[in-house]
């Protein structure tokens, strides 16, 4: 048990990586890993069923996946009832140091393995099969083989349901976001003094013309029931939710931070009398914010660190 337990560790992250992108939820992706160990350790605790298995990686990844593919059915119940907008629970990590905007190839690499906030968004349209489909083959680069074992279907029908999820993903109501780190921090730094500003044309201006904004307070928090479309419209409502911090006397604090990947920043502040938590993640192409995404809901952010004595306001990163 101690050697399979060792194997297993060492592919913990890939799994990990592998759950949240089908699933987008930490916990149900660590407990989608975890049922994935215990199926591991019960069909290899025999030494002859064990020496059977000659790709471990692919033999885990397929049993994570049909996991995963029966959690999205269920999910899809839930998803529905949800009250209000839903966004995914947000990973958060610390914003690399100064010289990490740099253009490191091996940085880029890693990176572009995180699907970041606009693109989990977007999975959510998808079946759960389509969405099983698109991580596997597009994201991991799994053979259509063994994604057709993963879903019960054949290789022609595999390679047909990542094509419509692809062509999903790149639709035009889908927020794009391709910048580097070293863009996404000039723009949201310009976000933010535009914010600050208060001046609506100069906001605007950093808004790319179908930007959308999101926002989940999971029936807790107030938040917009629908997203908000357009500059003119978000950038009125960033405006307003500001006035409104400032209106209710709560001092909004901040840290930046990588949400899944991408620049964004952790905050807090008091909004009628009670103390809120946020993270927001950004979608950042050709020089302006593409999607602004605000998760609000006490249960997907109970889990976060608090800021420290460092959190202030506005962020800098």
């Amino acid at each position: 048990m101690v050697d399979l337990a060792a194997e297993f560790e060492a592919e913990r992250g890939h799994l990990l990586a592998v759950a949240h992108r089908m699933l987008g939820s930490r916990s149900e992706a660590e407990d989608a890993v975890q049922e994935t160990w215990l199926r591991y350790a019960k069909a290899l605790a025999d030494p002859a069923d064990r020496a059977q298995i000659r790709d471990l990686r692919g033999w885990l990844t397929t049993t994570c996946s049909r996991i995963c593919l029966d959690v999205l059915r269920s999910a899809r119940v839930r998803r529905e009832a949800y009250p209000g907008q839903w966004l995914p629970e947000p990973v958060v990590t610390d914003v690399p140091a100064v010289d990490g905007f740099a253009p490191d190839p091996a940085e880029r690499a890693v990176r572009a393995e995180q699907l970041g906030t606009a693109l989990l968004v977007v999975l959510e349209r998808l079946t759960p099969e389509q969405r099983v489909a698109f991580v596997l083959h597009d994201v991991f680069a799994v053979p259509f083989g063994t994604v057709a074992d993963v879903l019960g279907t054949t290789p022609v029908a595999a390679r047909q349901l990542a094509s419509r999820a692809r062509r999903a993903v790149a639709g035009p109501d889908s927020p794009r976001h391709t910048a580097d780190l070293a863009e996404q921090q000039r723009v949201l730094t310009a976000f933010v003094a535009a914010v600050e500003s208060g001046e609506l044309d100069g906001l605007v201006q950093v808004l790319a013309p179908d930007v959308v904004m999101i926002g989940d307070g999971g029936g807790h928090v107030p938040a917009a029931r629908r997203p908000v479309v357009g500059a003119v419209a978000v950038a009125r409502f960033l405006l307003g939710l500001f006035g409104q911090a400032a209106r209710h006397g709560g001092r909004l604090v901040a840290r930046p931070v990588l949400v899944d990947g991408a620049l964004g920043w952790q905050a807090e502040t008091v909004y009628r009398g009670q103390p809120l938590r946020m993270v927001t993640s950004f979608a950042v192409h050709d020089g302006r914010v593409t999607g602004v995404f605000n998760q609000v809901n006490p249960e997907k952010v109970a889990r976060l660190a608090g800021l420290g004595a460092d959190a202030d306001w506005p962020p800098r990163w």
